[in-house]
């Protein structure tokens, strides 16, 4: 019964942190300075809870990057289980686009907290560049891409994504982007 009461813990433990990440991403992307109690409250978490988690304003955003670009790069391998690869790239470069609407939502608040005296540097992009690996890879050997695009080529190719307001509605002309990008890697490629 000790294990099971444990176990619920855990579980109760992983929502509220989850909770919190989601109310922290809509929140500082509306206010790059919301406060914690803000967000907290939104997430329907005490202070106590909140801290726990979270112990400082830098410690939560970061934590949020990392946790949308995991989500994204995750995002690929199970596209391509359930997905044709150029439908699974396709489906993926909405995730990305999510994601660069979210990071760009969040910049003022991962810059401040990347340049606070003793901040920590922003993590990386590699799990993203992998995922796009990973899928270009796979629609490459499908025939379904133009042989040899690199992860490189890919982000440069999808760039105007980073151009985007994300405070407009940016879906229809994010779609549009990634739609001409799709085309672009089509052109060429051996099975079409």
């Amino acid at each position: 019964m000790q294990e099971k009461k444990g176990v619920a813990l855990r579980t109760d433990a992983r929502r509220n942190r989850e909770r919190i990440l989601e109310a922290a991403v809509a929140e500082l992307t509306r206010c790059a300075d919301a406060p914690l109690s803000v967000i907290a409250r939104r997430a329907g978490v005490g202070q106590g809870t909140f801290y726990r988690n979270f112990p400082s304003r830098e410690a939560l955003v970061l934590e949020i990057y990392r946790h949308e670009m995991r989500q994204v790069a995750d995002a690929a391998a199970h596209l391509l289980e359930t997905r044709e690869p150029a439908r699974a790239l396709r489906e993926w470069m909405d995730r990305l686009a999510r994601f660069a609407m979210t990071k760009a939502g969040l910049a003022d608040a991962i810059r401040m907290a990347t340049s606070a005296p003793g901040g920590q540097p922003k993590p990386g992009h590699a799990p993203v560049t992998s995922a796009a690996g990973l899928l270009l890879r796979a629609n490459e050997e499908a025939g379904a891409i133009r042989p040899g695009v690199t992860p490189d080529d890919f982000f440069l190719a999808i760039a105007g994504l980073w151009q985007l307001d994300p405070r407009s509605d940016w879906q229809p002309r994010a779609a549009r982007l990634l739609d001409l990008v799709m085309d672009g890697l089509r052109a060429g490629a051996p099975g079409r």
